[in-house]
């Protein structure tokens, strides 16, 4: 179950959960599994974070639909999903031009309290935003873009000389088990070891990183932890005050058994795939399970072993002949064979639900969560913004 709201902390949820090693893709639609449902981590810097936030905007300006990579619930691996899920939001506003970036950036890109913020330093980042976005910065785009990653460096410098300042200890044993699990994301020690070549950094390097990072979450959260409690009167509020968020439209549950066709088949091989497909209705007809079935035969493994259980779905979730036959279908009853670019479905409907507005005390524990990090955000905001203010600040470029 997903909501509006929801969709606003979800990247920065995810950026606290996801592996090193995992580049963001719009261009892959998956069957959701509640990740932006979790609790957030606290290991995770606020640079890093917003890293991964800004790989989410450089994805929206490619030819993807902006919303392809919402939290709207989609179907799993065999694609039934669209690529736009519907209530998303409005396009934002186009954001004013920024200052030109020279074409080679110098030696030195800024200075913070007369640190220098190197070229070297930008150039790690800026690989990591775009390993992040699976792609290169839109030459369109590139001016904003380091303009908005520049200041995020400048931030998180200020934010690590004030971990200095203040002495923030961060034993040994935090960064050897912090380092471990990053290594243990990574298939073999030469995925990991690419991983650093291709992110233009060392082992030792990213010792330094993940204590600085430590280093800035142990602060952060000794000095905003009182000031983000979420009280329940916060709660009843935004419920309140924020109706239409909390409608949930009519949804299906639904498996299917899919027997894949590939773009490219001959006629030979669609009227095999088609009589294979006959077969297996003709079975479900004859009374044998239709789970069983969807493990044994469909070639969706995003769902087959789940025995072809696409969760809930909602109207325009799925391609068009898909999503008309599973919301005609009763509870219970299974469809003749469905085609789509696919290949060839049987759908079986579990459960329908119709449209309702989900109650506070349903959502009470996902909104909280949400708030809690909305609060963390702002107070993060305000506590860097102090920094800024007392910091001596020189952009070079």
């Amino acid at each position: 179950m997903s909501y509006g709201w929801q969709a606003s902390a979800k990247g920065v949820a995810e950026a606290r959960t996801a592996k090193a090693d995992r580049s963001l893709s719009p261009y892959r639609n998956r069957r959701p599994d509640n990740t932006h449902l979790r609790p957030t981590q606290s290991g995770v810097s606020v640079f890093r974070t917003f890293l991964f936030s800004l790989a989410i905007a450089l994805c929206a300006c490619s030819k993807v639909p902006a919303n392809a990579s919402t939290n709207a619930a989609q179907a799993s691996g065999g694609g039934q999903s669209r690529s736009g899920a519907p209530g998303s939001g409005a396009q934002a506003a186009a954001p004013q031009p920024a200052k030109p970036i020279p074409a080679q950036l110098p030696e030195v890109v800024a200075r913070v309290n007369g640190e220098p913020v190197t070229k070297a330093d930008f150039e790690r980042a800026l690989s990591t935003l775009e390993g992040r976005a699976g792609g290169p910065v839109p030459q369109e785009q590139r001016d904003q873009v380091f303009r908005r990653l520049l200041d995020q460096i400048v931030g998180y410098k200020l934010l690590t000389q004030e971990t200095q300042t203040r002495k923030v200890d961060v034993p040994a044993g935090e960064i050897d088990a912090r380092v471990k699990e990053i290594q243990g994301q990574f298939p073999s020690e030469a995925a990991f070891k690419e991983m650093l070549t291709a992110r233009k950094t060392t082992i030792e390097q990213l010792r330094t990183d993940v204590k600085q990072d430590l280093a800035v979450q142990k602060m952060i959260d000794a000095e905003i932890a009182p000031k983000i409690v979420v009280k329940p009167e916060q709660l009843a509020d935004f419920y309140a005050k924020n109706p239409d968020q909390f409608k949930q439209p009519e949804r299906v549950r639904a498996s299917h058994i899919l027997i894949g066709v590939p773009r490219d088949a001959d006629a030979a091989a669609k009227t095999q795939a088609r009589a294979k497909a006959d077969q297996i209705l003709k079975d479900v007809k004859a009374g044998k399970d239709f789970a069983t079935l969807a493990k044994q035969n469909s070639q969706d493994p995003g769902s087959a072993a789940n025995g072809g259980d696409l969760g809930f779905f909602q109207q325009g979730q799925m391609v068009g002949p898909f999503n008309d036959a599973a919301f005609k279908l009763a509870p219970g009853t299974v469809s003749d064979i469905v085609e789509t670019e696919f290949g060839f479905h049987i759908i079986k409907v579990i459960e329908k639900q119709p449209a309702r507005t989900v109650s506070l005390d349903e959502v009470k524990p996902q909104l909280e969560q949400f708030l809690l990090q909305r609060n963390r955000q702002e107070q993060t905001d305000g506590f860097v913004n102090g920094l800024r203010s007392k910091g001596k600040i020189e952009i070079l470029i």
